[in-house]
């Protein structure tokens, strides 16, 4: 709304500026060549001739005329000439040189031959009369702004970028912000640039000289402006600016260049997912709109960070309906606003509950049939999980059972379950559980293939016989069982709930310190919507039992990624905001893995996507020790982790 009523005073303003610029040249043209006749003449008007005095006053009405139409056709008036530059001289220049040469050609042919020296002399007049009126308003904005800027408060900003988009930024500071900011000098590491200047403004060196040149230039903001550099580049550029302690910002990307918006409102605050040092993942979901387009899908879980932007991405893909289900009313009835917001033709149901419920898991899938499930509901806090283990095995491996039993029973087609890098040879219990869930998954896989689909134990903690369970079994499981069951695994994602970037951002705006359990610790990131859509992909191309494996690239140290946090709210480390360590906490590792060794990789269509290959164990062994570690879990059993530890062979607690 902001952006149209902007547009409509700007085109006010046009008209306003067109209809007075016309009038002016109008007068223009005749001034100017009087002026030559009368210059001819030794500025005396009665000794210019009646033969020339008479051409010129029966030829230029129709000439100013003339000239007017050949000015609009040269776009003299389609701009606003506050904002005058080069383009603006050009034109001028090109349409006072054609409108001359047609002077001279009509008035010979049509009226009478004058004086050569008329034709010169009113060539000249007219250029600099023209343009007189033109760039003296722009003159006179700049030197008010100059003013303005000595007496105040003024940002000295440094552009990052020499280019096209480093150009019109420059431009848009001077014409929009020019009460605000100033840019002192522009860095570019095309040696050929450095040296010269664009509209007076130097280009002193490249990224080598950022330091050197706050100091020598007293600079308080630095915009980045290099949408064509590659995400590495970005990321030592803003390292080196994060150690000026300057304000910050930067061009999103490459789409402001192509679309035209480029302007300091389409730049933004340079955040942590700049610092990741590659490219953002542009997963292609054309594969997952064909998937989901016309299906029914659940999401459990789906009010929390990972489930909240698989429903916003499903949404998005034209579900016939989508189920959100989340035992935390707060953040569902959040996501459920969201959605009926940008998507009102959405089929939407919201569920509350939990899904170590079975009578209500059953319930779900029998009322509304859904197709595909995302299952993302867990609990994912590892100290926390050290401290609740029985909690963990509640939540996370026996309510992934009781939801894939379920969707089992109820012909849902796709089942995949959200894991974690932290399922690789765990050492918490937390990671541990996640690794369960895998097994559950592949456990189903293995006897629905194997054509066991009926010996697959139903657990339940809700009183009913083991005769009511085997009776309501035999009703519920299906002849024929379509579900494929896959697993998505992957790392930290950057601004998840309990994920450290929140936390640092508020121990930063408490002052500090910031806490970093350890100077070595490393973890793979991704963003909330680039895992979120791999997900979704990996989703496609089950057959089932797979544990897909997302591409994270190279880990990230933490210790590093909260040093350039501070930096980027404006603070030293170690100086204005301290770090601390903590030490481990317990369950905690230095190096996260994304696959055990054991299973090796297999390639998928899709070079972000791999499959790891199942470790073998006994299928019937591991369901009749789950009922075991079910009932373990509900007595609230202290010793539930030694029964984890038996049961997932990769599991070494840090006891």
């Amino acid at each position: 709304m902001k952006h149209s009523n902007r547009e409509k005073l700007l085109k006010t303003k046009l008209r306003s500026d067109s209809v007075l610029m016309i009038f002016c040249d109008f007068l223009i043209i005749h001034l100017a060549y009087f002026l030559a006749l009368w210059f001819r003449f030794d500025c005396v008007f009665s000794s210019i001739p009646r033969e020339f005095l008479s051409a010129y006053a029966r030829f230029i009405t129709a000439f100013a005329a003339l000239s007017i139409v050949l000015f609009w056709v040269f776009r003299m008036y389609q701009s606003l000439w506050r904002y005058a530059s080069y383009i603006e001289l050009t034109r001028t220049v090109a349409g006072s040189v054609v409108s001359s040469t047609l002077h001279i050609v009509l008035i010979s042919v049509l009226i009478q031959k004058m004086p050569l020296s008329y034709y010169l002399l009113g060539a000249f007049f007219q250029l600099t009369i023209l343009l007189i009126p033109r760039f003296s308003y722009r003159l006179f904005h700049l030197l008010s702004a100059m003013q303005t800027k000595g007496s105040g408060n003024i940002g000295r900003v440094m552009i990052i970028g020499a280019g096209q988009a480093g150009q019109m930024i420059l431009r848009d500071i001077r014409n929009t912000r020019s009460l605000e900011d100033q840019v002192v000098c522009i860095i570019d590491d095309d040696r050929e640039k450095w040296g010269r200047s664009i509209d007076g403004v130097p280009i002193v060196g490249g990224r080598d000289d950022i330091l050197s040149a706050v100091e020598r230039f007293h600079v308080t903001k630095i915009f980045v402006v290099i949408p064509s550099a590659d995400a590495q580049s970005k990321k030592e550029i803003i390292n080196i600016c994060n150690e000026t302690g300057c304000e910050l910002k930067q061009l999103p990307g490459m789409y402001q260049l192509v679309l035209g918006q480029i302007s300091v409102s389409a730049m933004k605050d340079v955040s942590v997912e700049d610092l990741l040092g590659r490219e953002p993942i542009r997963a292609d979901l054309e594969e997952v709109f064909d998937f989901i387009n016309g299906k029914r899908v659940l999401v459990t879980g789906g009010g929390g960070s990972i489930g909240s932007e698989l429903c916003r991405q499903v949404a998005a893909h034209r579900p016939e309906q989508l189920i959100i289900f989340d035992v935390y009313e707060n953040n569902a009835y959040e996501i459920q606003l969201e959605l009926k917001r940008t998507h009102p033709e959405l089929n939407l149901v919201v569920l509350i509950g939990s899904v170590r419920d079975s009578r209500k898991m059953l319930d779900v899938f029998a009322r509304y049939r859904p197709q595909i499930v995302y299952h993302a509901a867990a609990h994912k806090h590892v100290p926390l999980m050290e401290d609740s283990p029985c909690e963990a095995i509640k939540n996370n491996a026996i309510g992934t059972y009781k939801t894939a039993y379920a969707a089992m029973c109820s012909g849902c087609e796709r089942f995949v379950l959200i894991s974690t890098d932290k399922a690789v040879n765990p050492t918490n219990i937390m990671g541990a559980s996640k690794r369960l869930c895998e097994m559950i998954i592949q456990s189903f896989d293995s006897m629905i293939k194997a054509g066991k689909a009926d010996r697959i134990p139903r657990l339940y903690t809700h009183g009913e016989t083991p005769e009511e369970a085997r009776d309501s079994k035999q009703a519920l499981v299906p002849d024929e069982i379509k579900t494929e069951f896959v697993a998505v695994r992957f790392g930290n994602v950057l601004g998840s709930n309990g994920s450290v970037i929140p936390l640092f951002k508020r121990q930063i705006a408490q002052g500090g310190p910031v806490t970093v359990t350890h100077p070595d610790i490393i973890r793979y990131f991704m963003t909330i919507p680039e895992a979120v859509s791999l997900v979704m992909l990996a989703g496609t191309y089950a057959h089932g039992g797979e544990i897909f494996v997302l591409d994270m690239g190279s880990p990230v140290k933490i210790d590093t990624l909260a040093r350039n946090l501070i930096k980027l709210c404006g603070y030293k480390p170690d100086e204005d905001i301290k770090i601390v360590y903590s030490g481990l906490r317990p369950g905690e590792k230095l190096f996260e893995e994304k696959l055990m060794a054991e299973e090796g990789l297999k390639k998928t269509d899709n070079d972000l996507i791999h499959i790891g290959c199942p470790i073998p164990f006994d299928v019937d062994v591991f369901l009749g020790r789950l009922e075991q570690l079910m009932q373990q879990a509900y007595r609230n059993d202290p010793d539930i982790c030694k029964t984890v530890e038996a049961m997932v062979s990769t599991y070494r607690p840090q006891h």
